[in-house]
């Protein structure tokens, strides 16, 4: 099932492809079938999003990608900590303030990211994000020890109080970030579009988070996991059908500093970039799930990570360390002999 080499890295990499931190490898050679399939791309929620679908008629493909590509902006026009309209954002100005009043839809990714902290022992914690935002990748910025000491006991999803569907921080200093889940709940929301156009060949991504509905003309689809210290490479290949599939690095944003690599992916204990993993990838059922775990392990590393995977129905986990070496799930290991 699984094309990969376990060990070293530098073991895994043998061949250069594109940069794409999913990119879709088709197996075996293109049939003339293949004509029918569909592909819309477009950035939104900071990423590239890609919907490729197959369907005998063009105007319905070509209307249903773009309802997809409608209903991620939305998702972003809600949750986005970019955008000061946002409710994300109005909760962030507020929510220490009084309890404030949360859409219903939300609330439900509020309630499944407390469902994730609790299960991951806070490992995935929305509220990173009380240190997170004065991280700056681009300026090559982050806070100082003072200000991750001053800030550090905000980071704490217990902070958060859900009621009569209202959200209230009891730390003034609590601020939210539902970055690592929502691309995940945006891509299993365009699956649902698709499926209610009719569709049952798809595959949508958002950055590192994708979902697959059925197969490409009997064949599954193969998902190429990108080598974390390789732009152009790819160090393991996944077939996959009718599955979710979602890949952590810290290669995404991040830069060197006196040869420290600084990052996106916060450690809730610490308030730093987390040092135990390269990657973490993980399928699962939806890209919701898959999204958050995938986070959650790459913060947890290869020992507390796998073991978390383990006891979870359904969800199977690949981690690369930080030394290169390369972890897998009970579900990714070949059966003894």
């Amino acid at each position: 099932m699984l094309d990969y080499l376990a060990g070293n890295i530098d073991g895994l990499l043998k061949k250069n492809l594109p940069w794409l931190i999913l990119a879709l490898l088709l197996v075996g050679a293109q049939s003339p079938a293949l004509a029918a399939w569909q592909e819309q791309q477009r950035d939104i929620m900071g990423t590239r999003v890609s919907v490729e679908l197959w369907h005998g008629d063009d105007e319905v493909a070509a209307s249903c990608s773009a309802r997809v590509l409608a209903e991620m902006d939305r998702i972003d026009a809600l949750m986005s900590t970019y955008r000061e309209d946002s409710e994300v954002s109005y909760i962030n100005r507020n929510a220490s303030i009084e309890a404030v009043s949360v859409s219903e839809e939300l609330l439900y990714l509020l309630q499944r990211s407390i469902h994730f902290s609790e299960i991951s022992a806070g490992a995935f914690d929305i509220t990173y994000a009380s240190i997170g935002y004065a991280y700056d990748y681009r300026k090559q910025q982050r806070p100082s020890d003072q200000v991750v000491e001053q800030k550090l006991a905000a980071i704490d999803y217990r902070h958060i109080e859900l009621r009569d569907r209202k959200i209230r921080f009891n730390n003034s200093a609590v601020r939210i970030d539902l970055g690592g889940i929502a691309k995940g709940y945006a891509v299993d929301r365009a699956i649902d579009i698709l499926q209610h156009c009719g569709i049952s060949r798809a595959m949508v991504s958002a950055g590192g988070d994708s979902r697959i509905i059925g197969d490409r003309e009997g064949r599954p689809w193969v998902i190429g996991i990108r080598h974390p210290r390789d732009a152009q490479g790819i160090a393991l290949r996944l077939p996959l059908s009718d599955s979710a599939i979602s890949t952590s690095g810290d290669y995404e944003r991040f830069y060197i500093e006196n040869g420290e690599r600084v990052h996106h992916i916060i450690n809730p204990r610490t308030g730093r970039s987390a040092g135990g993993s390269w990657s973490a990838t993980v399928t699962g059922p939806d890209a919701m799930t898959t999204d958050a775990l995938s986070t959650t392990i790459f913060i947890l590393g290869a020992v507390e990570g796998l073991a978390l995977v383990e006891s979870l129905d359904g969800i199977d986990a690949i981690i690369i360390d930080s030394t290169g070496k390369v972890h897998y799930s009970s579900g990714f290991q070949e059966p003894e002999n």
